[in-house]
């Protein structure tokens, strides 16, 4: 089994445009090795990812998880996988010696030269400077690390720029979304802008693929997956069955914009999930009605819950930026997918047919 865990509630930056809580909760040890448990309890591996508020606060119950693991794999005789999502601020050589010991893959949640808009430290003051340092030590020790960014509206035309500032530090992997939740507010003039950056990063993405380099950025790379592969394999919403987060208190929810609200709850790590109630409640995620008729309804993001709860409070209902924003990389995606096929047809097959 997958689970998310929720170490902790607090976090060091103050990010404009975060929407999630934040309070003093913190995991037990209790909680912790329940999970570990649990996750080693069925299926073929185990799977974590260290999550917060900022993880890297807790680095004590990392340490004390990846232990209980590597008890239990050579116990049972199943693997375990690890993935951290950290701001990076708090990477150090000892934490990163021992994520690579265990194979440990880090989303390092980076904007580039949006960072000082968007993720500043409480205080006020900027962190670009810490998290560009640790960003290299990061792919020092571990080359494949992705960087996440956030674009928030306010700091839109830094992102092509900042695409590029993240490639030269040695990203290959850069994971982009726009920011969403009721502390961005999008406006027409905005999304133009937004599109301007895109076809700028298109241009450098296409430049870069000519010269034989792969770079996966989210946004093209996942929707022109999702056109070769088959017109209705777009990334889905799983409700409750790909990746479960556990909150602080060791609750189990079907994704991270439920944790917390009890109509969503599935389980405990002392429990065990509920699996009658996991059925039921995955049962509750669709297409949203709008999108049913549309051309584009295999290709689209709409069924994400988090996202839709997000903007409309409705897991089931899409919000009109997301309807633009996925028309806006589809349209820009198929372009340069038949470009790249047109002109590097070799290339474009063996990094996209697989």
């Amino acid at each position: 089994m997958n689970f998310t865990l929720h170490l902790t509630e607090s976090c060091n930056l103050a990010c404009a445009y975060c929407p999630n809580p934040k309070s003093t909760k913190r995991m037990s040890d209790e909680v912790l090795y329940a999970a570990c448990e649990l996750a080693f309890s069925r299926g073929k591996s185990a799977g974590f990812c260290f999550f917060g508020g900022e993880p890297l606060l807790e680095k004590e119950l990392i340490y004390k998880a990846i232990d209980r693991c590597i008890e239990l794999s050579a116990k049972t005789g199943m693997k375990a996988n690890y993935k951290m999502t950290t701001n990076g601020t708090l990477l150090d050589d000892k934490f990163l010696e021992r994520a690579r010991s265990v194979g440990m893959m880090i989303g390092l949640s980076f904007d580039g030269l949006m960072q000082d808009k968007s993720r500043c430290f409480k205080d006020g003051s900027g962190s670009l400077a810490t998290v560009e340092k640790n960003a290299k030590l990061l792919l020092s020790y571990i080359p494949n690390a992705y960087a996440m960014m956030t674009i928030a509206p306010f700091a839109v035309g830094s992102y092509f720029d900042s695409v590029r500032y993240l490639y030269s530090l040695g990203f290959r992997r850069i994971i982009a979304t726009i920011a969403y939740g009721s502390k961005v507010k999008w406006t027409d003039d905005d999304m133009e802008r937004l599109r301007g950056e895109l076809e700028k990063i298109a241009e450098f993405y296409t430049d870069i693929f000519a010269n034989g380099v792969h770079f996966y950025f989210s946004p093209f790379d996942a929707k022109i997956r999702d056109c070769i592969k088959d017109k209705n394999t777009a990334d889905h919403c799983h409700l409750g069955f790909r990746q479960m987060p556990i909150d602080t208190d060791g609750k189990i929810y079907p994704c991270t914009q439920f944790v917390g609200d009890k109509d969503w709850y599935i389980g405990n790590v002392f429990d065990g999930i509920d699996v009658s109630r996991q059925i039921e409640i995955s049962k509750r995620q669709s297409t949203p009605a709008e999108c049913k008729e549309c051309d584009l309804n295999g290709r689209c993001t709409n069924s994400c819950g988090c996202t839709n709860r997000l903007e409309t409070g409705d897991e089931n209902k899409v919000s009109p930026l997301t309807c633009t924003y996925e028309r806006m990389i589809i349209e820009i995606a198929d372009r340069i997918a038949g470009e790249l096929y047109e002109n590097h047809c070799d290339k474009f097959k063996a990094q996209f047919a697989r």
